[in-house]
């Protein structure tokens, strides 16, 4: 796991275009299956493909999509209550997040657990659907805050926020030239 991911340092929230796409989607397996072993659940063949499919790009994908990536190498089509069952149980171990507002998925890279109190900001962007997660202790406290002040006990906090990533903000620039 590269230290941005451990980190959720904000400025590498977005994969740059040069980065090894390939080794972030063999860290993202790697989370798994160690996370897996370490707390005696099983990934099944088919949980594992679908968490390929789903870290074969930054950008989410809805079930039907994970399906289709499946059966690309001419491989049988597997049935979508198969995999909306591997999607719940990579939801449920902190694998993956839906992605609310697109009713899509996407793998998850960071070391945090599915019952971490902390909230998942996705910072979606509009132009290439690449989704990036960040995190600050500083927004957890405020949103804890908040949520105690109104005597509301949030069961799962996620944050979705539209926008321009960096590198589609710096091709636009390139292009102004």
């Amino acid at each position: 796991m590269t230290q941005a991911h451990a980190t959720h340092d904000h400025a590498h929230a977005f994969a740059g275009p040069d980065h090894d796409h390939h080794a972030c989607a063999r860290d993202v397996i790697a989370r798994a299956e160690r996370l897996c072993a370490a707390r005696g659940a099983r990934l099944t063949e088919i949980r594992r493909r679908v968490l390929e499919a789903l870290a074969a790009d930054h950008a989410p994908a809805g079930a039907y999509e994970v399906i289709e990536r499946l059966a690309k190498d001419g491989e049988r089509r597997p049935a979508p209550i198969t995999v909306y069952r591997a999607l719940d149980f990579l939801l449920a171990h902190g694998f993956a997040h839906r992605i609310e507002s697109r009713n899509a998925f996407v793998a998850c890279s960071h070391d945090h657990g599915p019952d971490a109190r902390q909230p998942v900001v996705f910072l979606i962007c509009e132009r290439c659907g690449a989704v990036g997660e960040a995190a600050t202790p500083k927004l957890g406290a405020a949103l804890d805050e908040l949520t105690r002040a109104a005597g509301f006990r949030p069961r799962a906090p996620v944050i979705e926020i539209a926008g321009d990533c960096a590198h589609c903000r710096a091709a636009e620039g390139a292009h102004e030239d």
